[in-house]
Order: structure tokens, then C-alpha cells, then sequence
């Protein structure tokens, strides 16, 4: 009996050293991923949703947009797709309050696409690569916080995009805050590799669990 114990206690430690080695090497991938800026010419930059407020975007949000702005300056590409559908509540969508603060700051009406029934990264990109992909468009840059990096771009080779990552540099996320998101995002994931982004999407009420 002590025996089986002592082995137990082993196949356990064994686990859970083989775990935290799998989460340490994610968050450093994690991690890696939001200091780097890979924008390259391509076909499109997809900006991912944020909070809106009455139709006016979020610091956050807006942070995201102002970079794509810069980027579209840039002729990285020549158009700009605004994500995010409308939250409970919301008389606006993301997409819609994001389109209206590009246009404002120059970018042409012409220039803007909407993606406006995703809640979450995934249905966003996976809405956005649908009607992308019915224009021949794969190329594109990805725009959110520096800590949803990794995750998006993985996202986006699962749904058919050739896509790239290029994280706003002015999010009020920062400091402790944003180390937070960074072990939310570690956890996600790391789950995300094992079981499949789609399926996490599928059962939200997994990833609600996640902090960050």
C-alpha cells in the first residue's frame, strides 16, 4: 500500500511538473509575441473589438484604431476591418463606433470594411475571414493589446488568414494590468492548443473562468 502511495505521489508531482513546464513555455510565447511588431504589406488590417461607449470607442479600443491609422498612413494596406458586434444593452456595435471614429480621423468610407456580429476574437475573425476570403483577400495584419497577441494570430491560421501581428504601443492597459491579461491569455492558450479555439469558443462558460 505505501508503495502505490509513494508511486501516486509521483505520477502526481510528475504532472504537475510536466504542466507548469507546458504554462511557463506559453507565457513565455506569450510574452514574446507582444513585443513583436511583424506588420508587412498585405491585403488588409483587421482591427479587433473592444469596449464602445454610447458609440465612442474605448481608451482601449481607440488605441487600436489610432494604430491601424497608422498603419493604413503607411500603405501597410488598403483597408481597414473593424471588428465586434453589439453587447447586451448596447445600441452601437464595436464595429460601427470603430468605423465612424476612422472615418473621422480620414480614413475613407471606401476604405472600411465591418465585421458586426462577433462577441468574441474568434467569431470575429472567423465572421471576418468569411466575407475577406469572398473578396480573394488572406493577407492581412492583426491589431489589438500586445497581450492577446499569440492567440489571435493562431486564431486567424485556424480560419484560412495569412495573417501577421502588429500590437497598439499606446493601450491604457499597462503595468500590473496588463501582466494579468498576460496570464489570462497563458491560460487560454495553452488550453487553445489542446483542445481547439473553436471548441473553447463553443463552451464560453470555460474561458469566463480565466482571469483577464
Amino acid at each position: 500500500m505505501k508503495r502505490l502511495l509513494k508511486l501516486a505521489i509521483r505520477v502526481l508531482v510528475l504532472i504537475g511538473a510536466l504542466l507548469f513546464a507546458y504554462l511557463a513555455v506559453t507565457f513565455v510565447q506569450v510574452w514574446l509575441a507582444s513585443r513583436r511588431d511583424e506588420a508587412r504589406p498585405s491585403q488588409a488590417i483587421i482591427v479587433l473589438g473592444a469596449a464602445q461607449y454610447n458609440g465612442t470607442p474605448s481608451p482601449v479600443l481607440a488605441a487600436r484604431l489610432d494604430h491601424a491609422i497608422d498603419l493604413y498612413r503607411e500603405k501597410i494596406a488598403p483597408v481597414i476591418v473593424v471588428t465586434g458586434g453589439r453587447q447586451p444593452g448596447d445600441q452601437y456595435t464595436e464595429a460601427g463606433a470603430s468605423a465612424d471614429y476612422l472615418h473621422e480621423h480620414g480614413v475613407m468610407e471606401t476604405a472600411i470594411l465591418r465585421e458586426t456580429t462577433g462577441r468574441t476574437s474568434w467569431e470575429s475573425l472567423e465572421a471576418a475571414a468569411r466575407f475577406l476570403k469572398s473578396r480573394g483577400i488572406i493577407r492581412v495584419v492583426l491589431v489589438s493589446d500586445p497581450y492577446h497577441s499569440e492567440r489571435i494570430a493562431a486564431i486567424a491560421h485556424d480560419v484560412g488568414l495569412d495573417a501577421v501581428t502588429s500590437p497598439t504601443r499606446t493601450s491604457p492597459i499597462k503595468g500590473f494590468n496588463a501582466l494579468k491579461r498576460m496570464f489570462g491569455e497563458t491560460l487560454r492558450v495553452a488550453a487553445g492548443r489542446v483542445f481547439g479555439y473553436a471548441r473553447l469558443d463553443r463552451h464560453r462558460e470555460i474561458t469566463k473562468l480565466v482571469p483577464g
